[in-house]
C-alpha cells in the first residue's frame, strides 16, 4: 500500500498540470480532539439536541420556529468547540501545507475551527462555521458572532443580552448562525461550492479524511475529481460512500488506518518526494555550467 500511494503522491507532484493536493475533511478527523461524531452512539445529535433526528432539528424550516432552542444548541456546540484543541492530524495537515504551499487546498465539512486554529490558510468551509452568523431573513453582510456571546452549558437559557445582540440590526429578524442545514443547498457564497469543485477539477490527488460522504457536495467534489484525471484516496477507519462510489475505479487507494497514520506516511512521502526532485534540479543546473 506504501509503494502505490509513493507512486501516485510522485506522479501528482511531477505534473505541470492537475497537480493539486487536496484533502477533503469530516468530522472523523476531530474526533480525537474530544469532538464527538454526529450520528454514532455517543454522537453529537444524541448529546445536545434533546435527541432529535438530525433532519429534523438542523434544519432552517426548525430554527425558523425554534430559535432560542436552536441558538442554546449552537451556543452549547461553541462551549464544545472551544474546550478542545487542535489534535496531531490537524498539526501534520499544517506541515504538508507548508511544504506544497500554493499546490495544497483544504476543503472541509467541520465547523469546529480547529483546522483555522491549528494554522491551516488555505481552506473552504463548505458547511460554514460557527464564527459567524447572518439574517434569517437575508439582510446584509456575513458577520462575526459577537464576542459578548459566550458558549453554554446544554440546560443553560439565553439571556436578554444574548437575545438582543442575535436580532438583526437592520430588520430586527433573529440572526441565525452560519452554517448549512439539512434542508439547505449548497452555495458560493456560504459554502463555497463553485470554488470547491473546481479545485476539485485540477486536484491529481484527493485524500478523503474522516467522512462517510453523507451529503452531496463531499461526493461531487470526489466524482469532479474522477472525471478529470484524479486519484482519490480513501483514508477512513471502514467503507463509506466514497469507497462505493471508487471501488470500480482504476483511479484510487483505499487506506484503512487512523487519520494521524495515514498523514504521517503521506507527508513523510511528499518530503521525500521533493527533496529528490530539488535534487534532480540542482544537478540538472550544474551540468549547465
Amino acid at each position: 500500500m506504501k509503494e502505490q500511494l509513493e507512486e501516485i503522491i510522485k506522479q501528482a507532484y511531477t505534473k505541470t498540470n492537475k497537480n493539486i493536493f487536496t484533502f477533503l475533511t469530516g468530522a472523523g478527523i476531530s474526533s480525537e480532539s474530544g469532538i464527538p461524531t454526529y450520528r454514532g452512539v455517543d454522537g453529537i445529535w444524541v448529546k445536545g439536541t434533546k435527541f432529535h433526528k438530525p433532519e429534523e432539528f438542523g434544519t432552517f424550516n426548525y430554527f425558523s420556529e425554534n430559535p432560542e432552542e436552536v441558538w442554546q444548541y449552537s451556543l452549547f456546540r461553541k462551549k464544545m468547540f472551544e474546550s478542545v484543541k487542535p489534535n496531531e492530524s490537524h498539526h501534520e495537515l499544517v506541515e504538508i501545507e507548508n511544504m506544497l504551499q500554493d499546490r495544497f487546498h483544504l476543503i472541509t465539512q467541520n465547523i469546529d475551527n480547529l483546522h483555522r486554529n491549528a494554522g491551516t490558510k488555505r481552506i473552504y468551509e463548505i458547511h460554514g462555521n460557527n464564527r459567524e452568523i447572518k439574517c434569517s431573513k437575508g439582510c446584509k453582510e456575513i458577520i462575526r458572532l459577537p464576542d459578548e456571546i459566550e458558549g453554554k452549558n446544554i440546560d443553560e437559557d439565553l439571556t436578554k443580552k444574548d437575545i438582543e445582540l442575535l436580532k438583526c440590526k437592520e430588520c430586527g429578524s433573529w440572526m441565525r448562525p452560519n452554517i448549512l442545514w439539512f434542508d439547505e443547498y449548497y452555495d458560493e457564497k456560504t459554502n463555497k461550492k463553485f470554488s470547491s469543485l473546481k479545485i476539485a477539477k485540477n486536484s491529481g490527488i484527493l485524500f478523503i479524511i474522516g467522512t462517510s460522504g453523507a451529503t452531496n457536495l463531499p461526493i461531487a467534489i470526489a466524482q469532479s475529481t474522477l472525471k478529470y484525471g484524479g486519484t482519490i484516496v480513501d483514508i477512513n477507519t471502514e467503507d463509506n460512500q466514497f469507497t462505493k462510489l471508487i471501488q470500480d475505479k482504476k483511479n484510487k487507494l483505499i487506506i484503512r488506518s487512523t487519520s494521524t497514520e495515514a498523514l504521517q506516511m503521506i507527508k513523510e512521502i511528499i518530503k521525500n518526494v521533493s527533496e529528490n526532485d530539488s535534487e534532480k534540479i540542482k544537478s540538472a543546473d550544474n551540468s549547465l555550467i
